[in-house]
């Protein structure tokens, strides 16, 4: 954290009066392992007053699968006497934002809430949006808020300690926002890809700015920023990705499936006519250049030939997420979506069986470490 930055994100406060909290992603805590010393020089240097030591949660999905590191967080907020003069801030990846927000957001009716993602999709992606919630009844975010951040800090230095599955993760992301949003940024996505995977510091700052200045300018000016309509074309591919994500008991990452959601959806969008085939192949050959693979076993039955109707069961929770008619989001050309109504399981099935017969499988030994 820059001392200015970080510092001025204070400077309409009485420093006597605010209280700030920290709740730190385990991984992180471990990586890093002077942060808490640093927390402590930089705001007693800053006059800023810590209200509790930081409190230390469980990573990754863990941190939203059960309602344990939400109750801590609770319990934080109870225990120093946080109020809506404070500050609850969250250091980690995605998971960790998303539900240290869930409880800034209803603990007192709203605790003032600030941002530090470590990961490379939470710096382009879910640090920047109004979401908050919590995995519950096997559904993903069944418990949440939209709740806007008081501020998003970006700090490039936590993306030094990142391994390479890590680093690559977020990249599906913007993929997924040019693809809908943005043709000169998919552009630039595919001359830079391969530059972007071997770990270039300098594209990967321009791919987590513009991917998240992509999400910033659709949920200001998307007109529906708390999502009462039934159309979400952010949520491009989710359906599919969610799902995936369950059955493999997130073996496979947010991003990974979300890679695979999108090469789903892509290919059953060129079989029934909206998409052209160069146009596919586009967004296949950039996925594979960011290093992703494009089929995962879990899409299919055990026999490898037929769709497995748990996936398809994603198409109805994602209907009910929403509530209304069922609107997914297709690609019609590069940097356009367009939303669909309903969806045909043997085109979805035909397209699963296309991606098996091109890409290869993830296993659970497969995976990257």
């Amino acid at each position: 954290m820059e001392n200015l930055i970080f510092r001025n994100l204070f400077l309409n406060d009485n420093l006597d009066q605010i209280r700030i909290a920290f709740v730190i992603d385990k991984g992180v805590y471990n990586t890093h392992a002077n942060l808490e010393a640093q927390i402590k020089v930089y705001t007693k240097t800053a006059g800023i007053r810590t209200a509790a030591p930081p409190l230390i949660v469980a990573g990754g999905e863990q941190a939203k699968n059960s309602t344990k590191e939400f109750d801590k967080t609770l319990a934080l907020i109870n225990d120093a006497k946080l109020n809506r003069h404070s500050y609850l801030i969250a250091i980690g990846g995605g998971a960790i934002l998303d539900m240290v927000g869930f409880a800034a957001a209803v603990g007192h009716r709203g605790i003032r809430h600030i941002r530090i993602p470590t990961t490379i999709l939470s710096q382009n992606d879910s640090g920047v949006g109004v979401k908050n919630g919590v995995n519950y009844f096997g559904k993903k975010n069944f418990l949440g808020s939209f709740s806007p951040p008081v501020a998003v800090v970006n700090d490039l230095t936590f993306l030094n300690t990142l391994d390479n599955r890590d680093w690559i993760s977020g990249t599906a992301e913007a993929v997924k926002i040019a693809m809908i949003k943005d043709k000169l940024f998919f552009e630039w996505l595919e001359e830079n890809a391969i530059t972007i995977r071997n770990r270039n510091i300098d594209k990967m700052r321009k791919l987590i700015f513009d991917c998240a200045k992509l999400h910033c300018l659709h949920i200001s000016y998307g007109n529906d920023p708390f999502e009462f309509g039934s159309s979400r074309p952010l949520d491009f591919r989710h359906w599919a990705a969610h799902k995936l994500e369950q059955l493999t008991d997130f073996e496979l990452r947010h991003c990974e499936a979300v890679a695979i959601g999108i090469a789903l959806d892509t290919v059953y969008a060129l079989l029934i006519g909206l998409l052209d085939e160069e146009s596919c192949n586009r967004s296949l050959n950039v996925l594979t250049n960011f290093g992703f693979d494009l089929f995962h076993s879990k899409l299919l039955n055990q026999d490898e030939l037929s769709l497995n109707p748990k996936i398809i069961n994603g198409l109805e929770e994602f209907r009910e997420h929403l509530g209304g008619d069922l609107t997914i989001t297709l690609i019609e050309k590069l940097g356009h979506g367009v939303n669909v109504h309903n969806m045909d399981n043997l085109i979805i099935q035909k397209a699963a069986l296309i991606l098996k017969k091109k890409y290869r499988a993830i296993s659970k030994e497969s995976i990257p470490k």
